[in-house]
């Protein structure tokens, strides 16, 4: 089977990410894909992290801490933001196009073998486990991808379950109450693993607490974030976990709630050794962190930004670093875009549309995408002075950045689908127009 080969097979194969649909939630049919192969996930050590914002970045630190240890790290998140081979990588080197035909084309034999019709994700996921047995890599960092009980990675038997927050998303399978929700990530903890907990709800901590870990760390009792400011390219902070305090550590991403992750990563890296790390190896890890698409900054003049917030409290989250951390002193643009099950009026609203001094409404490359006439209806509604929209998010771009000066700030947000096409059509321009690239 060769790339394309491959990429076919997949989108025969039922997409959530397409199709905003689950069908039958179990692990069952991946579990007989996976022992069909022996069950390589068994063998694999691994941290397991679920949450309802913050596990693409979370997953990203917990791996160069890792690396920083000299281990080799298979790397497992969602959804990707260009291209497939993102979700599967050795070491933050994605998976290459051979070796991920291979990996397909192997899991397509075994469906047959198997007796079941995997989703989309099923296969990939169990692809990437099956690769990460091939290349023998030393520890997995899973990402989940929804929720966490029956989430295609719940296959493993992680030493350390983490869990970076717990909000109001997928209610559709998990609602109505956020103990509904944090129910469902509870379910990624198995017994004689270390629990992590990022969430600080009193009344659902009881929940977590109740899994069947032997111990569980939470924020602001076990380890907490105790110093963090903003520094040029990201922010400096203060450490603490169960048992070292790390002083004036450099982690380069923007946002306060990034200190958050950095002490749950830091905190289940500790787990996973139960031991305290060294602090130059710490300092070099945070250091070599990168997370494209989450509040990166791709060009300065006009100022530009994509962030991947694709729910109302990751939406509140990213206008929040905007406005309290940049402070931009000519317009702010904003271009952005919605799926099916997000409601624009809300979406638009933690998105602060209407401090915004122009938006521009675009349609995101998706089969659940929200037309962009529907989501600009929706910022008029709310009160938005100057509103256009276009369906292409390459001619979003191009407007926000034709009418930005050099003191302006442009903002891409609302889907990771939108992010996905924007950032690199704004690589090329930005760096072809602006020099900052």
């Amino acid at each position: 089977m060769d790339y394309a080969t491959a990429l076919a097979h997949l989108a025969e194969h039922t997409n959530y990410d397409l199709t905003g649909r689950i069908n039958s939630p179990s692990t069952e049919r991946i579990e007989r894909l996976m022992a069909v192969m022996g069950d390589p996930q068994h063998s694999l050590p691994a941290i397991h992290i679920t949450g309802t914002n913050g596990k693409g970045s979370t997953a990203q630190m917990v791996t160069r801490l890792l690396m920083a240890q000299g281990l080799t790290v298979g790397t497992y998140t969602s959804p990707h933001l260009e291209r497939v081979n993102e979700r599967m990588a050795r070491n933050g080197e994605p998976i290459s196009d051979e070796d991920f035909a291979e990996q397909i084309g192997s899991i397509a034999d075994l469906e047959l073998v198997a007796g079941v019709s995997p989703s989309y994700f099923e296969i990939v996921t169990a692809a990437a486990l099956r690769w990460f047995a091939d290349v023998a890599v030393d520890v997995v960092v899973l990402e989940v991808g929804l929720l966490g009980r029956w989430d295609a990675t719940n296959v493993v038997d992680a030493a350390v379950a983490v869990v970076t927050n717990v909000g109001y998303d997928h209610l559709e399978y998990a609602g109505p109450t956020l103990a509904d929700v944090a129910r469902e990530k509870a379910g990624i903890v198995k017994p004689g693993s270390v629990l992590v907990l990022g969430e600080t709800e009193p009344d659902l901590a009881p929940i977590f607490r109740a899994a069947p870990a032997d111990r569980v760390y939470e924020r602001d009792v076990d380890f907490a974030c105790v110093a963090n400011s903003l520094a040029l390219g990201g922010r400096v902070l203060t450490l603490r976990t169960p048992t070292s305090q790390y002083e004036e550590v450099y982690l380069p991403l923007h946002g306060k709630y990034q200190g958050d992750n950095a002490a749950v990563a830091l905190t289940a890296v500790e787990a996973f050794f139960d031991a305290p790390l060294a602090a130059d190896v710490v300092e070099e890890a945070f250091a070599e962190v990168r997370v494209p698409g989450r509040f990166e900054v791709l060009g300065h003049r006009p100022l530009v930004i994509v962030d991947g917030a694709h729910n109302p409290p990751g939406a509140d989250s990213c206008v929040g670093v905007v406005f309290e951390d940049f402070e931009p002193a000519g317009r702010k643009i904003l271009v952005t875009g919605f799926l099916a099950g997000r409601d624009p009026l809300v979406m638009l609203g933690a998105l602060r549309a209407d401090d915004m001094d122009l938006v521009i409404c675009c349609t995101p490359d998706s089969p659940r995408a929200v037309p962009a006439r529907d989501s600009a209806a929706a910022a008029t509604a709310l009160g938005c002075d100057a509103v256009s929209y276009t369906d292409s998010v390459a001619d979003a771009c191009d407007a926000a950045l034709a009418a930005a000066g050099e003191d302006d700030l442009i903002l891409v947000t609302g889907s990771l689908y939108v992010v996905g096409s924007a950032r690199p059509h704004l690589l090329e321009h930005v760096a072809t127009d602006t020099g900052t690239g």
